[in-house]
């Protein structure tokens, strides 16, 4: 079920939202939010609401392992065994496809063709994201950072919460715990401005700005071969900042619907093509998967304790790691494997590199994300190479149809993305429905209705991952 569409936005809200405030006690309220979580997952295929319920119930049952055994060889096993249980479940669906051709790749390149069977295997939607919030709790409750729930109704409504479940953010549950556990006495009114504005403001960046971008993107590179360099160059801005606006726009509306049910989901997205370096933009890019890779990955590899060499090495693994999490292609592990490269130059060369004037920084940088962007985009290395090429090559090509458009919604996209504020100045603000702003939000809520009714709903870029 998507957020833009008129089923969620006329039937599956309302009556969400509704019941959920009628309800009174915190257990009503958890397994209310639970059978939401799994009719709005159950959407687009039933019988994977199985995987994340089996998922859940295994992590479930690692927090009460946690709670009972306090010897360190069997907590020991209460992390390792739903571990291995939750990537095992990631990698067959994820990736298993991805292997096999791979190694029949390698096995054909070196002469040696092997007869592995071809696997045709559906990938769930957001099973990457609901997969991190289990480990994540799984490694909190071993650490001792939480302590683990025994209401299974409380873990399974933090794990099916429909407002973050495909497309995240990745909320651990340490960040939401202090909510889930006040759940029955939080009030209705009091981020209830709040999440309705945020909403819209995130409908209206997937709907109005995104999408519009996305109307001279995806014709253009369907056809990739007939761009100029210009081309090239102002379709991968434009889908630097189609991108950008899909993905904030729908943790924007998730941080909005956490609201409307007394529930704080952090920020996702702080203003990242503003980044002055690659630490800077990692800061502010995904803010949910970056912290996650720092603190998951990057510190438990040794992250820079053990020497400028070994903290390179960290760091470009974990941005590698970073880059398969993406999806089931080689373009992903050379993206992940470029940002990881930037990160290390930065750490080595960044004195010099902030001594640079600001702006120019922030558009070099810029730039620098909008060339990982052509390996993120492009379905396989041909295409990427091509693209590449020819944007330090002058290629002439055929023009693109709209350019006017175009330009004038790169024009529009790029100024709110470098100049407009960012998401802790929003946070900052005084939500409070006055009747002008209450005649913004719903003239910006029926200008998004009038584009769906008028083109459908179109699926967020990162379902896919």
């Amino acid at each position: 079920m998507l957020f833009n569409s008129f089923v969620f936005l006329c039937l599956f809200l309302p009556v969400t939202y509704v019941v959920f405030w009628i309800l009174r006690s915190a257990r009503a309220r958890y397994v209310w939010l639970t059978i939401t979580g799994y009719v709005f997952y159950g959407y687009w295929d039933p019988r994977f609401t199985l995987l994340m319920a089996f998922s859940t119930l295994v992590s479930y049952t690692a927090g009460l392992g946690f709670l009972r055994w306090k010897d360190a060889r069997r907590r020991r096993w209460c992390l390792i065994i739903p571990i291995t249980v939750d990537l095992a479940l990631l990698t067959f669906f994820k990736y298993a496809g991805f292997l096999l051709d791979s190694t029949k790749a390698v096995a054909h390149a070196i002469g040696s063709d092997l007869a592995l069977p071809t696997l045709q295997i559906v990938l769930p939607v957001g099973i990457s994201f609901y997969t991190f919030h289990t480990i994540t709790y799984i490694v909190d409750s071993y650490r001792g950072t939480i302590r683990p729930t025994r209401n299974l109704f409380e873990f399974s409504a933090y794990v099916s919460l429909f407002s973050q479940l495909v497309a995240g953010p990745i909320v651990r549950f340490r960040q939401i715990e202090q909510d889930l556990e006040a759940i029955a006495t939080t009030s209705r009114t009091r981020w209830l401005a709040r999440g309705v504005s945020f909403f819209v403001i995130g409908l209206t960046e997937k709907v109005i700005l995104a999408d519009s971008l996305a109307a001279y993107v995806d014709p253009a590179l369907a056809d990739y071969g007939s761009l100029s360099t210009v081309g090239v160059w102002l379709i991968f801005a434009a889908y630097s900042f189609q991108l950008y606006f899909d993905f904030a726009g729908y943790s924007d509306m998730a941080i909005g619907l956490g609201f409307m049910f007394g529930i704080r989901i952090p920020i996702n997205f702080n203003s990242p093509y503003k980044a002055l370096d690659p630490s800077d933009f990692w800061r502010r890019w995904h803010i949910s998967l970056s912290t996650c890779l720092r603190d998951y990955v990057y510190i438990p590899l040794g992250g820079n304790r053990h020497g400028e060499f070994n903290a390179y090495r960290n760091l470009i693994l974990t941005m590698l790691i970073g880059g398969i999490w993406h999806g089931a292609n080689w373009t992903f592990v050379v993206w992940g494997a470029y940002h990881g490269v930037l990160l290390a130059l930065y750490r080595r060369y960044g004195r010099i590199w902030d001594m640079v004037p600001a702006m120019i920084r922030r558009l070099a940088m810029f730039v620098l994300v909008l060339l990982g962007w052509v390996l993120f985009r492009c379905k396989d290395f041909t295409m990427a190479w091509t693209m590449l090429t020819r944007m330090f090559s002058f290629h002439a090509g055929a023009p693109i149809e709209g350019l006017t458009g175009l330009l004038t919604a790169l024009i529009v996209t790029g100024t709110l993305a470098m100049f407009g504020p960012n998401a802790s100045e929003m946070h900052a603000l005084d939500w409070r429905l006055t009747p002008r702003r209450a005649f913004g939000l719903a003239a910006a809520f029926g200008a998004c209705l009038a584009l769906i009714a008028g083109t459908g709903a179109s699926p967020f870029l990162y379902f896919q991952f």
